[in-house]
């Protein structure tokens, strides 16, 4: 029966993707190439083990739908302006060159120029889907690479529409000129249409619809948007991806767009993972073993392109050569609309068959090393910057801005991002008239600040010229506020070196990192994801009415019990850190006391260095216990562990007077 076999089909591919991506998983590989092996091993020229691949066609179709539609409701003028250099200029130059050098290269191997322009297409995309997920596991969205990655692939995304558009144009004949026309103009008028039906018509539809306070109504209402604008722009003669994604961005546009966007969300994954199924149901195992050569030069002509192509743009607009090499590889391969874009330039003739194959396995394999290019990009972009030349270039740009008088800083505290955490803390140093300066690699951040009179430069703190320039060995303090993990550890391992006195203290979003900056030795690391547990059940508690002081006590046991795992034993700062302000003229030791020390023996009271050198012991570590604030009684024995605070001077007297007998309390 049609129904059985239907049934028999769907089993079988959900059945065996899921397992293949399952498995994938524990290797860290993403699930869309999970899928395409999948649809390898179900494909005719796999296991052959789906007979009906229209049924498999017409899922991949909805899938497509589905992308065009979520992509039109997660598109937002808003969301452009806030990278708007980096999408319209960034984006479209990375686009245009890529497209550019592979037309001109297909063009003149012998391919018709049509057939050129549509590789140029298809090649100049790169994967949003698998670029965005392995960003997020890296918590990197943020990071200046991951940013431009951002905007590059929203300008490539919205440029999906219109090569669908233009591929059955690039197979015409003749009248070619005459149907460009022709499509524009209706494309303009749909769009006319879409647009007046989002200002005045859907969002009263939409508000009615919620007001009867049932979700399924809402869900089907916007699942027959979707599919009802697709299928008008294919009764007229255009794709059913631009009605999807005309629809999406007319809900886009309302109040209800997040709503639609997580209800909608579910059924986008399950028809894109069957899409990526089809696609790599037509992959030809064989035709990949008996041509790999061919597809090796391919895939490798294409990652070169890419990085030329992406790099060149983004050090235009400002950013450094190691973010524009290590975005440029973020985004080497080829993308999954490229797919949709293969399918559509095989249906109407412009690829044959082999060059369709080996296209195919070339996109499939550079999917494939994603994963692996991200991991290895901070390393490679680092080492393809770090010649001699190419670091006196980078020096001389970023430090061409330093104004004069920028070597007198001393005693600094030298913050590397200007983010959220950043922009805080320099409003309280600057209350405080403690002296910082900012290094900051987006230069848009930098103008602005600048204007507001903020002592910021543009510079990459992995650099050791730019962190020499601005002062490192005469800075008190270094904050690493930036999203970069891999450049945070970097930073981190070059300061220390550079300045082994100076205080770190960096920012992380997991707990995962803390234990890598420990190692770096890193004074102080402060994870995003703990801190806000320790604020939500302060609120809680807050709410409940608990005394300020036992909300301390618990938030004081908790950061103790986890902060104590990573603690270093070279950095004793960490247990009074809270109590010490940022002063400049006051400094803070640790001095464990010996069997010979003066100080072993000797009450607080009977010492009296406050009286006599200006110092104060804040707390003294005993064995695994910390005493707050002692009193005068409290009687110092050996290996006790003294935390000092005061002139930094005297405490270096007091340091040197203090480790044996020999000296005499009257001498302190």
């Amino acid at each position: 029966m049609v129904e059985l076999e239907f049934l028999k089909s769907l089993v079988i591919i959900l059945g065996l993707s899921a397992v293949v991506v399952f498995v994938l998983d524990r290797i860290k590989v993403p699930s869309v190439v999970g899928f395409l092996i999948a649809g390898v091993l179900l494909g005719p020229h796999g296991l052959a083990l789906i007979s009906d691949k229209h049924l498999v066609e017409v899922l991949a179709e909805i899938g497509v739908i589905l992308l065009l539609f979520t992509i039109g409701l997660e598109f937002s003028l808003r969301k452009i302006m806030a990278l708007k250099k980096t999408v319209l200029i960034g984006g479209f130059f990375q686009v245009a060159i890529t497209a550019g050098i592979v037309t001109g290269v297909a063009f003149y191997s012998g391919t018709s120029l049509g057939s050129s322009i549509a590789l140029g297409f298809i090649i100049s995309l790169s994967s949003t889907a698998i670029v965005l997920k392995l960003l997020f596991d890296r918590a990197e969205i943020d990071s200046p690479h991951g940013r431009a990655s951002l905007g590059v692939l929203i300008f490539q995304d919205l440029c999906v529409v219109l090569f669908l558009l233009l591929i059955p144009l690039l197979a015409g004949g003749d009248k070619r000129s005459e149907r460009i026309i022709l499509v524009l103009l209706e494309s303009v008028a749909i769009v006319t249409a879409v647009l007046l039906l989002a200002r005045w018509i859907v969002p009263v539809l939409l508000h009615k619809i919620v007001q009867t306070r049932k979700s399924e109504l809402f869900v089907i209402t916007i699942i027959f948007l979707c599919f009802g604008a697709a299928f008008l722009t294919f009764e007229i003669g255009l794709s059913l991806a631009l009605g999807a994604f005309i629809a999406g961005l007319i809900i886009s546009e309302s109040e209800y767009s997040y709503q639609a966007l997580s209800d909608i969300l579910p059924f986008r994954d399950s028809f894109n993972g069957i899409f990526f199924i089809s696609v790599g149901m037509l992959m030809d195992i064989t035709f990949l073993l008996n041509n790999a050569t061919i597809v090796l030069a391919i895939v490798l002509g294409i990652i070169i392109i890419k990085i030329i192509s992406t790099s060149i743009p983004l050090l235009a607009i400002g950013n450094n050569l190691r973010v524009s090499i290590h975005t440029s590889m973020v985004l080497s391969q080829i993308g999954e609309f490229s797919f949709v874009l293969m399918v559509a330039a095989s249906k109407v003739g412009l690829i044959d068959h082999d060059n369709y194959q080996t296209l195919l396995s070339a996109a499939i394999v550079t999917m494939v090393m994603t994963p692996l290019f991200v991991s290895t990009a901070p390393r490679v972009s680092r080492m393809l910057t770090s010649h001699d030349i190419i670091r006196r270039l980078e020096s001389m740009r970023s430090l061409a801005k330093l104004p004069e008088g920028g070597k007198s800083n001393k005693d600094h505290v030298i913050v590397v991002g200007y983010g959220v955490n950043g922009r805080n803390l320099t409003l309280v140093l600057q209350e405080l008239e403690v002296p910082y300066i900012i290094l900051e690699l987006n230069n848009q951040t930098v103008l602005s600040a600048r204007k507001s009179g903020e002592p910021i430069y543009f510079g990459d703190g992995t650099r050791t010229e730019i962190l020499k320039k601005h002062g490192i060995a005469l800075a008190r303090v270094l904050v690493v506020a930036i999203a970069d993990p891999a450049a945070t550890r970097r930073i981190v391992a070059l300061a220390r070196s550079l300045n082994p006195d100076i205080y770190i203290v960096v920012r992380t979003r997991y707990i995962r990192d803390v234990e890598d900056l420990m190692k770096l030795r890193a004074d102080e690391v402060i994870t995003e994801e703990f801190e806000t547990s320790i604020e939500l059940f302060t609120r809680v508690l807050k709410f409940y009415r608990m005394s300020p002081p036992l909300i301390q006590q618990y938030a004081d046991k908790i950061r103790a019990d986890h902060y104590g795992l990573f603690i270093r034993e070279d950095s004793p700062k960490r247990y009074f850190h809270d109590t010490i302000a940022l002063m400049p003229e006051v400094d803070s030791e640790a001095l464990k006391l010996s069997d010979s020390s003066i100080c072993a023996g000797i009450s607080i009271r009977d010492l009296d260095l406050r009286h006599k050198t200006g110092v104060t012991i804040v707390s003294i570590r005993r064995e695994n216990e910390i005493i707050h604030n002692p009193d005068g009684s409290f009687i110092l024995e050996e290996d006790d562990i003294l935390y000092l605070i005061g002139n930094r001077d005297k405490l270096k007297q007091l340091m040197d007077k203090c480790r044996d007998k020999r000296s005499v309390t009257s001498n302190l």
